[in-house]
């Protein structure tokens, strides 16, 4: 079986069927025997669900034990009763696993509006609390039970060696719409081993999400209740991340790795897509210009309609990258189509004499690569995209029927 969250040390976990969907698991749990360094980073939309609200002063001195999430409802939109659901989450994961409050983070994900299942959650944490384990089954389980329209659950598990141990850092996730984070109806939950400073876990967390989760799209929505949160409970014995130094380094590498993993699968779940596009822009103004554009381009509607229709309609993204509001000289433009053997469509910003066959086959394929160099600088970024098909409009506007 392939490693998770269970392989991490001292992390148990479990997923359940507690009633809120009708034939699905909708409730998780992952805890940590220890109190952990913890960090997280929440969506940017102005209207966030309650579990957002209960929850942000919880990561104020850095430290948690444990996620508890449902799935099945988002509780967003749904005023007090809604933040009286969320507290009673929380104290009953407190209650039954025996931690402050203080240490729980809790999360919900599905429809906006509907009202929360309070009793329905509090009674599932309850009889759920006492199943957790640290069986690798146990942590499939909970990457199954945060599903909504995905399709298949999002796993990840990377390791490196560090002071003669073993550190591993694992995570699972979920998204299929609403994607397009700012921190989509993402979620994402790390855990790992390591010891760190929580002040320096957060800087960590937050670089990657930038290069990783925020660089991915779907529909161009960001949702009420996208989370990314991590626990680091140092039960490796290795000493503890305290500067930025080879050790941090070496951390943040790895965790990174696992992001861009958790992210490129939310992707590829995307409702609906028939297509992963990766994005490379080269040769930017900066490092953020680059990235700019890269979101400009994957998250244009002309762009993913002709990707979809596997039309090399190269133009368009060539128009989405002159609306990024990013100063580059647009007669100095080159593009290229796949990686292996790149074809090169524009040389200067001029069209370039190529095999429309090579092309159109590069465009049939499931995994399509987009690579443009503005040759106005050094900045570097690559971003992850779906196109947009019939499926994806039939799935949201059947979504809550």
């Amino acid at each position: 079986m392939i490693k998770n969250i269970t392989h991490v040390r001292g992390i148990k976990a479990w997923g359940a069927h507690i009633g809120i969907k009708s034939n699905r698991r909708d409730l998780a749990i992952i805890f940590s025997e220890k109190p952990a360094s913890a960090a997280a980073v929440f969506t940017q939309n102005l209207v966030v669900s309650e579990p957002i609200k209960a929850c942000r002063g919880h990561l104020d001195d850095g430290i948690l034990q444990a996620f508890v999430v449902n799935s099945g409802n988002a509780n967003a939109c749904t005023g007090d009763q809604g933040m009286a659901g969320a507290q009673a989450m929380i104290d009953a994961a407190a209650r039954t696993l025996a931690i402050p409050r203080e240490h729980v983070l809790i999360s919900s994900t599905g429809i906006i509006g509907e009202p929360f299942p309070t009793e329905k959650v509090v009674k599932g944490i309850e009889k759920t609390a006492p199943l957790l384990s640290d069986r690798p089954q146990a942590g499939s389980m909970a990457a199954n039970a945060i599903l909504t329209t995905d399709t298949f659950a999002k796993e990840g598990f990377v390791s490196y060696e560090m002071d003669g141990q073993t550190i591993h850092i694992a995570g699972i996730a979920k998204g299929s719409g609403m994607i397009h984070p700012n921190m989509a109806t993402m979620l994402g939950y790390i855990v790992s081993d390591v010891a760190i400073d929580p002040s320096l876990l957060r800087k960590a967390l937050r670089a990657c999400v930038d290069k990783t989760f925020n660089m991915i799209t779907v529909d161009g929505d960001t949702s009420t209740n996208d989370t990314v949160a991590i626990m680091c409970n140092g039960m490796a014995g290795t000493p503890e991340i305290k500067k930025e130094d080879a050790a941090y380094e070496k951390f943040y590498h790895h965790l990174e790795k696992l992001c861009a993993h958790l992210a490129k699968l939310i992707v590829s779940d995307g409702e609906g897509a028939t297509k992963f596009i990766e994005y490379h822009v080269r040769n930017a103004p900066s490092d953020e210009a680059a990235r700019k554009i890269v979101r400009t381009i994957s998250d244009s509607s002309l762009v993913k309609t002709a990707m979809f229709g596997e039309d090399p309609n190269w133009g368009r993204i060539i128009a989405a990258a002159g609306r990024a509001g990013v100063l580059f000289d647009p007669d100095k433009v080159d593009l290229y189509f796949g990686t292996d053997q790149p074809l090169q469509i524009l040389k200067n910003s001029q069209p370039v004499s190529h095999d429309r066959m090579v092309l159109q086959k590069k465009m049939r394929s499931s995994h399509i690569t987009v690579i443009l160099d503005l040759n106005a600088g050094e900045g570097q970024a690559v971003g992850w995209g779906s196109d947009l098909s019939y499926d994806y409009v039939r799935i949201n506007a059947e979504y809550t029927t």
